[in-house]
């Protein structure tokens, strides 16, 4: 099999930048000689972390407005990694946020890409388990809805309407493959 070469990098140009986001022109010519130019978004230097909650054997989730789509979402808690924060302490300060608890105990399941071709963000996928009652004040506007789902029933999840995110989809694979272990 013939080995790829990755394409040559002949500019980068910034076309827009938001508190969240920085959006470049990549312009890139192939080991064939064809250049073409490609448009990516990059996070502002952060990666984020996707927690699947247990306790009393069910999974915690929320349900929280999502503007890309208008419409409200189910799914596990998840946010941006800060300045300084280890995987863990941001999945940890996330879910209090979020839940309203912290754990003791987490196993980091996989660290993702999202849209590779367009965004270089990375999210780690987390289990939290040991789960104890601690709020910390988030940065959500509205109060979240928390969804106490079975682990015995799990994967019809996958049924629900509202449950259709790629992250939570694959974090739910995830967390099957871990818990049948």
């Amino acid at each position: 099999m013939k080995r790829l070469q990755k394409p040559k990098l002949l500019k980068i140009a910034t076309l827009a930048r938001s508190n969240l986001f920085h959006v470049e022109a990549v312009d890139l010519e192939f080991s064939n000689g064809v250049r073409r130019r490609y448009e990516r978004m990059r996070p502002e230097g952060r990666a984020a972390v996707l927690i699947v909650p247990i306790i009393d054997n069910c999974l915690v989730l929320i349900r929280e407005y999502a503007v890309g789509i208008e419409s409200y979402e189910l799914g596990f808690p998840k946010g941006l990694i800060d300045a300084g924060e280890s995987v863990q302490h941001a999945a940890n300060r996330e879910l209090m946020e979020e839940v309203g608890y912290g754990a003791r105990s987490f196993d980091c399941l996989a660290t993702l890409t999202t849209l590779p071709s367009w965004f270089s963000s990375k999210i780690s996928i987390l289990i939290a388990r040991d789960l104890y009652p601690q709020n910390l004040p988030g940065d959500e506007p509205e109060p979240l809805v928390q969804i106490h789902w079975p682990i015995a029933n799990m994967m019809a999840l996958l049924d629900e309407p509202d449950f259709s995110e790629a992250r939570n989809v694959s974090a739910l694979f995830l967390a099957q493959a871990f818990l049948a272990r």
